[in-house]
């Protein structure tokens, strides 16, 4: 980072912690309650919740992972909540608001007793995405005619996110580059393609780019559309390096299973239908044709919360921090 008159130098650095996620997990004061793991563990039944959802991910696995699999149940897939605080000038910025969070994968194979290392990434949340999207977005656009985005949106939470990536915190931990697998946008139009990847299967082109693909390239990550087998319709991968070729068969099944579980339990109008998405797929969550699973979730208030969050960010992080943070961004080498 430069130091010249006009800046005050920073220095960023962040703290890991890793959490196991089972049946027993229970979300800490400081979980982004808005992270779909976390609305699972939480209320009456939160034990049944996550005991059913981590089945689904296991069974999705083995059913990907067939090969010398006769019973289907070779493989159990770990799940660690990995919790990513940044300290500034080496203090904590604010004790109880984790920067991201992010899942790790793990395999065990039960025919040979050893583990596989799975995919980083999979699931991602953001404090910073929250204030984002949830605030500075809505208020940007409050009595304007026409949606648009702000100018520079979404750049502070990109180079927070590729600092954290550089940081020699994120090479201790993990050995490749984070896969991060979302839902597709309900307003765009993919077209199948006669492409198809051993693991990922068939790949979809989307018709332009949407507002969530453009706020991931700020974190240095493109998207690419893939619906694997037996599943109803495509998610959307992103990442930084080669998708096909840095990854092993285990690593991307371990992406997938996990991160279609969770998109049939909050998005079932679209990874849940009872129909396959065909060539020409748009997405739509007013689909009436689909099942649930038996994992309860409110997406209403998953909505709130993150709003709720986003104020938040805003109130013990962006604006304490606003000069601090605009001089780091500005002075940020991508």
């Amino acid at each position: 980072m430069k130091n010249t008159q006009n800046t005050i130098k920073t220095d960023f650095s962040f703290t890991l912690m890793s959490r196991r996620l089972d049946e027993n997990y229970h979300p800490e004061s400081n979980t982004r309650l808005t992270t779909n793991f976390a609305n699972l563990a939480r209320g009456v039944d939160r034990q049944q919740n996550l005991r059913n959802a981590l089945n689904m991910i296991n069974n999705r696995f083995n059913a990907l992972a067939h090969l010398d699999n006769p019973k289907g149940d070779r493989y159990h897939v770990e799940l660690e909540i990995m919790t990513v605080t940044l300290n500034i000038d080496h203090k904590k910025s604010i004790d109880n608001l984790p920067m991201m969070e992010v899942l790790k994968t793990n395999i065990l194979d039960r025919k040979t007793n050893q583990y596989v290392e799975g995919v980083a990434g999979n699931n991602f949340s953001s404090y910073v995405r929250d204030y984002d999207f949830s605030i500075l977005l809505i208020e940007y656009n409050k009595d304007k005619p026409k949606f648009t985005v702000p100018e520079k949106f979404g750049d502070l939470h990109g180079k927070l996110y590729q600092s954290f990536v550089r940081s020699e915190t994120y090479k201790e931990h993990f050995k490749q580059s984070p896969i991060i697998c979302l839902s597709v946008s309900g307003n765009k139009i993919y077209t199948r393609t006669e492409f198809q990847h051993p693991v990922l299967g068939f790949e979809y082109l989307q018709n332009e780019y949407s507002l969530t693909d453009q706020y991931f390239s700020k974190m240095g990550m493109k998207v690419r559309f893939f619906m694997p087998a037996n599943s109803v319709a495509p998610m959307a991968f992103y990442h930084t390096g080669d998708l096909l070729k840095e990854y092993t068969d285990l690593g991307l099944i371990s992406s997938i299973s996990t991160m279609e579980t969770f998109q049939k339990i909050y998005r079932p109008e679209i990874y849940n239908a009872n129909s396959v998405a065909g060539k020409i797929f748009q997405p739509s969550l007013k689909h009436e044709d689909y099942s649930l699973t038996r994992v309860e979730y409110d997406r209403v208030e998953r909505s709130q919360l993150a709003i709720e969050q986003g104020k938040y960010c805003e109130e013990y992080f962006i604006k304490p921090y606003q000069y601090i943070l605009e001089q780091w961004a500005a002075d940020f080498d991508l």
